[in-house]
């Protein structure tokens, strides 16, 4: 089997597991708007969780499709709502330059930075963006069981380490990412361990930076 068929049957695979749990729920809200008197509370249900899974297929399309675009703050904020609003967690872009717009390979990967992070708390936490579309931006995660994908260092570093990583629609996230950045000719990495004296138990930064 050809790597580009193995990628687009594990991308196939997760988006379909990413979606299936909104569209079951809404199918089922549905079910129950059909037996109420002119819809009642559960038509206004499907139609909030019909507006998130528009959000969230929008989010995967602009992260795994092949046209890319700018990617500007609100529209990464509108993006991490998405997630806030189907996962225990908080996307924090204070740190960010308010006027910051991403060129469209560098959007493409900050977004899957952005859902590699997500992925990394499993119960929840903070996902904060830093720096500016000038120099470089930051990626923190902070929650109970905090932690970056293990191998993760390693498919930054190395193409074939990130090749071999594909190994299931569950993991598909740090590989992906990683050799998202290495097509698009830009430097992604882990820095040193966070925290007072560089606490193990602290997530080291991902660093995307724009400047050599």
């Amino acid at each position: 089997m050809s790597e580009s068929l193995h990628l687009a049957e594990l991308l196939c695979s997760r988006l379909c597991h990413d979606l299936s749990g909104p569209i079951g729920a809404l199918v089922g809200v549905l079910e129950i708007a059909c037996e109420e008197p002119a819809g009642g509370e559960a038509l206004a249900m499907a139609e909030e969780i019909a507006a998130e899974l528009v959000t969230r297929l929008r989010l995967l399309r602009a992260a795994w499709g092949q046209n890319a675009e700018p990617l500007d703050i609100q529209q990464l904020r509108t993006y991490g709502e998405s997630l806030a609003s189907t996962r225990r967690l908080r996307v924090d872009l204070t740190g960010l330059q308010a006027d910051s717009v991403f060129p469209p390979q560098a959007g493409r990967l900050i977004l899957n930075m952005l859902l590699l992070a997500a992925e990394s708390l499993p119960r929840g936490g903070v996902v904060a963006l830093a720096g500016s579309s000038a120099t470089h931006l930051v990626v923190t995660i902070a929650g109970p069981r905090a932690a970056w994908p293990p191998g993760l260092g390693a498919c930054l570093t190395d193409e074939a380490s990130a090749r071999t990583a594909l190994t299931s629609a569950r993991a598909l996230q740090a590989p992906l990412t990683a050799l998202i950045a290495r097509g698009h000719g830009l430097h992604l990495s882990l820095l040193m361990p966070g925290g007072p004296a560089g606490d193990a138990d602290v997530p080291p930064p991902l660093l995307l930076s724009f400047v050599p």
